[in-house]
């Protein structure tokens, strides 16, 4: 018993032994950082890897982790430049950028950034009067951004981004500003249809004028062809009488046939459609004649 007993001091000193080297191995994963003290005073960071501390002299004093974060913030009172006090929700985007200042900069930094944000959320919109305030959310988040990214700094956080997720005025102006909405889609929906009726007159007015052109033109046309067509005609009878009088040039005709001959022109001239002809004297007795030899015929 007595040889038994030193291999079972031994044996327990060196499970102990294990223990305490087992706990004070860690492994640091990715994207996270731990922050080292050693006797109570910070000695390093450690990044991702295997790491073993001394036993009883050094610990983990803080697990960081190293990706963006997203916070949200409850919606926090503010008065605007016009006095309307108004519930703003806002998101901040940050990441740790140093482990140590995050440890030792400040008490808190969760809380440290929401008091900032809320102090700097209403010295901005305290400049603003409501309808800026409204229209003016990437302006707000610029200098949010800008002056909270500064005062983090020292507490190794850096802002990202800052977005304003909601702007909630009091009931009375929402109630007030839709009825302004409902009022300006009235009048642009007045102002849309009397362009149309404008639009479409315009289009009747703009057919009819057309309508009239067209008819004016056709009705043009039509005379230009039928004075081509008289001009024609006029052109063919002058043609043929030349052509007959050639004729009886060359036969060396009579006066008296010549004058059959021009009063048959006049017969084809008139054509049925004069209504008065004027005859020279000359032949008019030789018409006179050929009216009682067409009327002896007849009665033969």
């Amino acid at each position: 018993m007595n040889d038994i007993f030193p291999y079972i001091v031994w044996g327990t000193l060196g499970v102990i032994a294990l223990i305490i080297i087992g706990s004070n191995v860690r492994v640091v994963r990715q994207a996270r950082a731990y922050v080292i003290e050693r006797l109570g005073a910070f000695q390093t960071v450690w990044g991702t890897g295997l790491h073993i501390t001394i036993p009883f002299l050094e610990r983990v004093a803080r697990s960081v982790s190293l990706k963006e974060q997203v916070v949200d913030f409850p919606p926090q009172p503010v008065i605007t430049k016009d006095n309307v006090t108004m519930q703003i929700d806002t998101v901040i985007y940050f990441e740790i950028t140093d482990p140590k200042l995050y440890t030792y900069g400040v008490e808190r930094p969760m809380s440290a950034i929401e008091n900032l944000t809320a102090t700097t959320l209403r010295n901005i919109v305290g400049d603003l009067e409501l309808d800026q305030t409204l229209t003016s959310r990437d302006v707000i988040n610029t200098k949010m951004r800008a002056i909270l990214d500064e005062a983090t700094d020292p507490w190794g956080i850096k802002v990202n981004r800052v977005e304003l997720k909601s702007i909630i005025p009091p009931r009375e102006i929402q109630d007030a500003m839709e009825k302004q909405m409902k009022a300006e889609r009235e009048r642009r929906q007045a102002i849309l249809k009397a362009e149309g009726e404008k639009q479409s007159q315009i289009l009747v007015a703009e057919g009819e004028k057309q309508s009239v052109i067209l008819r004016a033109d056709a009705l043009k046309q039509a005379k230009i062809l039928e004075a081509e067509g008289e001009a024609v005609a006029i052109m063919r009878v002058q043609t043929a009488l030349a052509d007959s009088i050639k004729l009886l040039n060359e036969a060396a005709a009579s006066d008296k046939v010549i004058q059959i001959k021009a009063l048959e022109a006049f017969a084809h001239a008139a054509d049925g459609k004069a209504t008065k002809i004027i005859i020279p004297s000359e032949i008019q007795g030789l018409a006179g004649l050929a009216t009682a030899l067409k009327e002896v015929v007849i009665d033969s």
